[in-house]
């Protein structure tokens, strides 16, 4: 039951987390509410609800300091989303020390990132869930 995000993409979500994700849902209620009244339209957040729900279901925090961007497609590619060099500097400037981004965009953000003082942030490119999900979990990184 979401609140503040499509319905029917959190289903495929689900449907994807637990295929390609290896959690067992279809017999879980899953509520996914976005705060302050806001509607989250692009698709850029689906790998940060997706770790989100997975964090839940194993009862583990993501690592300290993480922030989550991505696109995830129906056969748990993680898909480039649109800049993502501004996302990350304002990520950097909320305090985040570690990315997790699609690997499509690891190369624009090296491009973005050349010739510009963006302070200290890991950038991961992760390019599917599998690899996000165990990137989203390390201990101690």
């Amino acid at each position: 039951m979401p609140t503040g995000f499509n319905h029917r993409r959190l289903s495929m979500l689900l449907a994807v987390l637990e295929r390609r994700g290896g959690i067992r849902l279809h017999d879980q209620d899953t509520y996914v509410n976005v705060v302050g009244g806001i509607k989250l339209l692009e698709t850029s957040c689906d790998l940060g609800i997706v770790t989100a729900i997975a964090s839940a279901w194993r009862d583990t925090p993501v690592t300290a300091g993480t922030v989550v961007l991505g696109e995830v497609g129906l056969s748990g590619e993680i898909r480039s989303v649109a800049n993502i060099g501004k996302r990350i500097m304002e990520a950097s400037r909320l305090g985040f020390t570690r990315c997790l981004i699609p690997a499509g965009n690891a190369r624009d953000f090296q491009s973005f990132e050349n010739g510009r003082n963006i302070p200290e942030i890991q950038v991961i490119g992760v390019a599917n869930l599998q690899s996000a999900l165990k990137e989203a979990f390390q201990p101690g990184k």
